[in-house]
């Protein structure tokens, strides 16, 4: 059976866009510590459990690519919780 798996150009772009929800997602962690304004924090962790879930959604996906780099198992953690 025929493993199906994404073209050059397709995994390209979901690398690209999985770099760029990581690097969201750890300015979100980050600037939760700077943050105020509950609202805006409770708004920060929505888009920080969201980003975490399309990360996960992308690295199933990243997974047909006929050739992938590693992804780093560490993860930004926020400075207050």
């Amino acid at each position: 059976m025929n493993k199906q798996t994404l073209a050059a150009h397709e995994s390209l772009d979901i690398h690209e866009v999985l770099n760029f929800k990581t690097l969201c997602l750890a300015k979100s962690k980050l600037m939760q510590g700077i943050v105020f304004d509950q609202d805006l924090r409770a708004l920060m962790q929505k888009d920080v459990e969201q980003s975490l879930q399309a990360i996960e959604e992308l690295q199933a996906i990243y997974k047909n690519a006929p050739f992938q780099a590693p992804i780093p198992q560490t993860r930004p953690t926020p400075i207050i919780n």
